[in-house]
């Protein structure tokens, strides 16, 4: 028997699983830990996957992703309007029934809780989808600043398996399986309908990824989340589907300047400095934040700019940004190669004085200032075409 002591330790959190998390590995997924969630990054090429296969399929075709991490809250009630108009930025009486905006909860100074879509499916309902790693401070968020209003709020996080079908195909792949004619279903528009035999089910024509297609919320059981994630891989395989992972939803939102929170919005970021003010509706007559971003509104410093790569190499997550002088003066927020522009890009926080397009500047790259220049964002638009 041995005799040296062991010190207790804490048990290591569980990660939490998806209802898809067992087809994900049958299929050979790459998991990560994201979040605290055990979730796929890429499938394998065996599969005619990978990164840059899963990205390519989303811009040429469609591709299908596991996004059931995300948060979903519930606001109803006679005073649910007022609650989320308290809550968010963007201005919520101007969706109508079965309509959505992005928006984004506030700190009292002005930075991010989260980004967030508010959908109105209600005369008096509201759904809130939040983000993966900020699933309970949002909901307790919400929760604390909504307590003089009279209305319910509830976390339905654990209620859906959520499937995003993305990519100019999406449309065509979910109607083999869909009753509701979604070509009528508007960008940021939801409805309800059969999906696979299921009733009911919320259709939204939302996504991540700066591309067409649809998010929709299923019951979170493995046998049911199973068959429709097949069906829908199955309706999509003339197009090309394929599933994707985390990795090509980042460059997928990347290229489409979509902000993520810890790199582009964060609780030391506001919204001018993000360039997200045409979602801020500052003639609101009150919300949180709102005060604070007034008075900070003329003295923004810096902004959020894209950068391309001139020479080789590419500007990774938190990478310094130097002058031609080498002094620091930003850091880069979120940066790849992307597969469909065929470019390094980046996006950086940059002094207001550094921010024109055209500006040439260099990111460090292992102790070297590697040449990059600004240029106009988002990197990669849609082409508009009819539903």
């Amino acid at each position: 028997m041995s005799s040296v002591e062991t010190t207790p330790t804490s048990p290591a959190p569980t990660v939490r699983k998806t209802a898809l998390n067992a087809i994900h590995r049958q299929m050979g997924a790459k998991m990560v830990d994201f979040n605290g969630w055990d979730m796929p990054v890429e499938y394998p090429a065996a599969i005619g996957c990978g990164i840059i296969n899963e990205h390519m399929a989303v811009r040429t075709g469609v591709g299908i992703f596991d996004v059931s991490h995300m948060g979903d809250i519930r606001l109803a009630g006679p005073h649910a309007l007022d609650a989320v108009q308290h809550i968010s930025m963007n201005d919520a009486s101007r969706l109508a029934i079965g309509q959505a905006q992005y928006s984004a909860l506030l700190y009292p100074q002005g930075t991010f809780v989260d980004d967030v879509i508010v959908h109105r499916l209600g005369e008096d309902e509201y759904l809130l989808v939040i983000n993966a790693g900020t699933r309970e401070k949002d909901f307790n968020w919400v929760r604390d600043n909504t307590r003089q209003f009279d209305c319910q709020v509830e976390n339905l996080s654990e209620d859906f398996t959520q499937i995003a079908i993305q990519g100019p195909k999406a449309v065509t792949t979910l109607q083999k399986l869909a009753d509701a004619d979604l070509s009528a279903v508007k960008f940021y528009w939801v409805t309800r309908g059969s999906v696979c035999g299921l009733k009911n089910i919320l259709i939204a024509r939302t996504g991540y990824t700066a591309e067409d297609g649809f998010e929709i919320y299923i019951p979170a059981d493995e046998g049911t989340s199973t068959r429709v994630w097949n069906e829908i891989l199955d309706a999509g395989k003339e197009f090309g589907a394929v599933p994707c992972g985390l990795g090509a939803r980042n460059t997928l939102r990347l290229e489409g300047k979509l902000p993520l929170y810890g790199h582009e919005i964060s609780d030391t970021i506001n919204v001018w400095e993000a360039g997200l003010d045409r979602f801020c509706k500052m003639e609101k007559p009150e919300f949180i934040g709102r005060a604070a971003l007034e008075k900070a509104k003329p003295n923004v410093k810096r902004t959020l700019a894209g950068l391309e790569m001139v020479d080789r190499g590419i500007a990774r997550d938190g990478y310094k940004v130097l002058d031609h002088a080498g002094h620091e003066i930003g850091y880069v927020t979120s940066g790849s190669p992307a597969p469909f522009l065929k470019k390094n890009i980046a996006l950086a926080y940059l002094p207001l004085e550094f921010a024109a397009d055209g500006t040439m500047l260099k990111v460090e790259i292992r102790g070297q200032g590697v040449a990059a220049k600004l240029v106009p964002t988002p990197f990669y638009k849609r082409p508009k075409k009819a539903a």
